[in-house]
């Protein structure tokens, strides 16, 4: 399984401020570990954590998923599977 990986860009700068890495091993179990609340705000970005956890198991599926910009944040979410 692939590993999942969420950056955070600020301010339009080219390194993230947060990376956060969830093993491939663990993403099934970690996924039902996040808060609802977490899931929640996920979901109202678009983005699908049940889906991620099902294209993880596919070894041909790699690279960057999605990219969420909120430009009212000047914020950028990059959710990628490597």
């Amino acid at each position: 399984m692939a590993n999942l990986k969420v950056r955070i860009y600020k301010d339009n700068s080219s390194e993230p401020e947060t990376t956060v890495t969830v093993a491939g091993a663990i993403l099934k179990i970690a996924s039902k570990l996040i808060p609802k609340k977490a899931t929640e705000s996920l979901q109202n970005k678009g983005i699908d954590l049940n889906e991620i956890v099902k294209l993880s198991e596919n070894p041909e599926v790699r690279g960057t998923l999605v990219e969420v910009e909120d430009h009212e944040k000047n914020e950028r979410i990059i959710v990628a599977l490597e």
